[in-house]
């Protein structure tokens, strides 16, 4: 074999090359675009979160600025979406005051949430002498004296979307649920055992993705 015929055959499998891997750019940028469009079309909503109840076992602040608190609190989540699924591959409840963190997070188990379907989660959140701001311990005793407590509960977890076959990556879930409770006053929720109170919120919760 000539040395023009061994450059006539490599220079045949490189264009082979070159073509097969054009070939593959080509299919893959269809996929995309056909997944985008798809995306586009079905313009996937947001779920739906609704605190709906909290009772609370404890609340209380001793020196110097230790808080103890013990909650159940009922949260729904509805799909608004007609033909999107969602999993909930992580969601960790838990409760601040003023910005701070004052119960430890509590684990969801992970479920899979199909289209119009609407999940409700109980857990516990809770924390055992938590160390709190000197300002946000003044501010609690004051907020107490008055009788309301503003809480925000919160969900931080990961999403993915799932479009017929395809699913999406993981996408930041952020959830607050204002949460305001009426110490002192009795009348303003449900005694459950000798010491718990149950108050019925039903609070439309703010999400972001």
């Amino acid at each position: 074999m000539s040395s023009k015929d061994c450059g006539s055959h490599g220079h045949r499998r490189r264009k082979l090359f070159r073509r097969i891997f054009a070939g593959i750019l080509i299919f893959l940028l269809v996929v995309l675009i056909i997944i985008l469009l798809v995306w586009a079309i079905l313009r996937p909503s947001k779920p739906k979160f609704i605190l709906q109840d909290a009772t609370v076992y404890a609340f209380n602040v001793s020196s110097p600025n230790l808080l103890t608190s013990n909650f159940q609190v009922t949260l729904s989540s509805r799909n608004p979406n007609d033909k999107i699924g969602i999993y909930y591959d992580k969601l960790d409840v838990y409760a601040t005051y003023r910005n701070q963190q004052i119960t430890l997070r509590t684990s969801i188990p992970t479920s899979y949430q199909g289209n119009n379907e609407i999940d409700v989660w109980s857990p516990f959140v809770y924390g055992t002498a938590v160390p709190v701001s000197p300002y946000n311990s003044i501010a609690l005793g004051q907020d107490q004296a008055i009788g309301t407590v503003l809480l925000l509960i919160k969900i931080d977890g990961r999403v993915r979307f799932k479009v017929g076959s395809f699913i999406t990556g993981k996408y930041h879930l952020n959830v607050q649920c204002p949460a305001y409770i009426q110490f002192g006053s009795r009348t303003s929720g449900i005694i459950v055992g000798e010491n718990a109170i149950k108050y019925q919120l039903v609070t439309r919760c703010s999400v972001s993705l």
